[in-house]
């Protein structure tokens, strides 16, 4: 018999690791197909394996769970993206390598097949997650909405600002303020012609990234 209407247990923090990382696997999948709205807690306990009891002990109804999904998404996320700041931007040395380096960050970073996401096969889901975050933002509360942007995106954010600060220092770069200039190369690159929806290919992609970057070193030239 479903429980899905059944008043929630108090919960407790008992849940083995793995069940944990079932549920989270299995929320992570039903959120992303279904939606906020649709998504109920018997189909994430049939997608993780567990019983509707398990997830009411352990996170007491939806919104918890949500919530819970989402900021486990977004740290596994920016774990992988902190790593390729690591791998691309770490070992620059010379105002020269600011263009190479950055290109090739920006390259891998919005490429959602590159190899710098194996182990991430979520990445979609998590794509779609996020769309249920902006979808559900009044009904989550600020914490929950904090939470998940210092999870996820806002690490990756000081990452990236930490990385530029260090080249301003070094006089790779001229950066005043190195969070105001992580907003402006994230939107530079991830520019598209048109609508956010169009379709455009890979070559024309490339060309938007180096474009992006180009006019961002331009800008912050020492």
């Amino acid at each position: 018999m479903s429980q899905e209407g059944a008043a929630p247990e108090q919960p407790t923090s008992r849940l083995r690791p793995e069940k944990h990382e079932a549920i989270m696997i299995g929320g992570r999948e039903v959120f992303a197909r279904d939606g906020y709205a649709r998504a109920s807690i018997d189909a994430v306990a049939t997608a993780s394996g567990v019983s509707t009891r398990t997830i009411y002990k352990h996170f007491a109804d939806k919104p918890r769970l949500f919530a819970a999904v989402i900021v486990d998404s977004a740290t596994q996320v920016a774990n992988a993206e902190i790593a390729l700041v690591e791998r691309r931007l770490s070992r620059v040395m010379s105002a020269e390598e600011v263009e190479p380096a950055l290109l090739a960050f920006a390259t891998d970073w919005l490429d959602d097949t590159g190899d710098w996401l194996a182990g991430m096969a979520h990445s979609a889901a998590h794509r779609a997650l996020i769309g249920q975050v902006q979808a559900e933002a009044a009904h989550l509360g600020s914490e929950v909405i904090a939470e998940w942007w210092q999870a996820g995106a806002g690490r990756v954010r000081a990452e990236l600002a930490a990385v530029l600060g260090r080249w301003a220092e070094a006089g790779l770069l001229s950066v005043p303020d190195s969070e105001r200039a992580v907003v402006h190369f994230s939107r530079l690159v991830s520019a598209v012609p048109g609508s956010p929806a169009s379709t455009i290919t890979a070559g024309e992609r490339s060309a938007w990234i180096a474009d992006g970057v180009r006019v961002f070193v331009r800008a912050y030239q020492a």
